[in-house]
């Protein structure tokens, strides 16, 4: 960090808690976070960064958001939630909240585009060309990097509402109001809750609850190592953090999946691809304000294209 870096505000919006961030680069210097309930939770936020910036003005705003949500610049529901399955918040103009208060740069992206940004460039991924990060916790998401950018296409990535192969014998219709039985629908918070005989919190490291999970998640990884060849693949969001057991088995998994067919992909490989968060708790809330950074960047630039 350097003083001459701007002071940058920072959203993330995620499926449990929505976090408002103050930062200069990477040093956090004040937070604020809500539960994540109705859209009207956003008024929570953006009064909040309307007192910060009163107090201190900053320079942009970074968005990091669940989704689906539109972040093409030249779609017409640009900044807009998709078809979400969080109640009340389809549809919302979530980008336009913001740029209706605040009369600087705002860049948004998913919340787990944003915090692969930050893992490549503050985090586990520094140095990769190829790299994704996931999110299993309330839901499961996935952002993709290459060469420095977020993959966006007719929206963004939705890879974890792929179906995967099933478990031997195991007969769960899944959680995922929209398919069911997709990865979300099987490791999602919620799927959890619905599968364990006891709350998700008391169980313990020997439940094999966690081997079905474990399997679940390297079908998944394994589909990611065979499609997109990441040089990493960072494992974030609440069940992982909580759980760190499960990335040693997932890893071990993976491997026994890919059968050696990537000949120097065995065990011991895995263990430096896949991998947990750098940044750890702070890669969300950092994304955000990374995105912030390059909304500020973007502007500078365009303006001095234009002298």
């Amino acid at each position: 960090m350097t003083v001459s870096e701007p002071l940058i505000a920072g959203v993330e919006l995620g499926g449990t808690k929505c976090i408002a961030t103050l930062a200069r680069g990477r040093k956090i210097v004040r937070q604020a976070r809500w539960p994540t309930q109705s859209a009207a939770t956003l008024d929570h936020v953006s009064n909040a960064l309307t007192q910060w910036y009163g107090d201190t003005p900053f320079a942009g705003i970074g968005i990091a958001s669940f989704g689906p949500i539109h972040v093409d610049l030249h779609h017409a529901a640009f900044g807009r939630m998709g078809n979400t399955p969080k109640p009340g918040w389809a549809g919302v103009n979530v980008r336009a909240h913001f740029a209706d208060r605040f009369d600087i740069p705002i860049g948004i992206d998913t919340d787990v585009a944003g915090a692969a940004l930050a893992e490549g460039a503050w985090g586990a991924s520094q140095g990769c060309t190829v790299h994704g990060y996931v999110t299993i916790g309330t839901g499961v998401g996935f952002g993709l990097v290459v060469e420095g950018k977020a993959v966006h296409g007719h929206l963004h990535p939705e890879a974890g509402h792929l179906r995967i192969r099933r478990q031997v014998g195991d007969s769960f219709a899944g959680a995922c109001p929209t398919h069911g039985d997709c990865l979300e629908g099987l490791v999602g918070g919620p799927a959890l809750a619905a599968r364990a005989l006891v709350a998700v919190a008391d169980l313990g490291e020997d439940d094999p609850l966690w081997e079905q999970v474990a399997g679940d998640i390297s079908e998944w990884t394994t589909m990611m190592i065979l499609a997109l060849s990441p040089q990493r693949l960072v494992m974030g969001g609440g069940v992982m953090q909580a759980r760190p057991h499960l990335l040693p088995m997932i890893c071990k998994r993976t491997a026994a999946l890919l059968n050696g067919y990537i000949e120097d992909l065995d065990e011991a490989a895995l263990e430096k691809i896949i991998v947990h968060p750098g940044l750890g708790v702070d890669t969300g809330p950092l994304g955000a304000v990374l995105l912030g950074q390059r909304a500020v960047t973007i502007q500078a630039r365009d303006r001095m294209d234009n002298i």
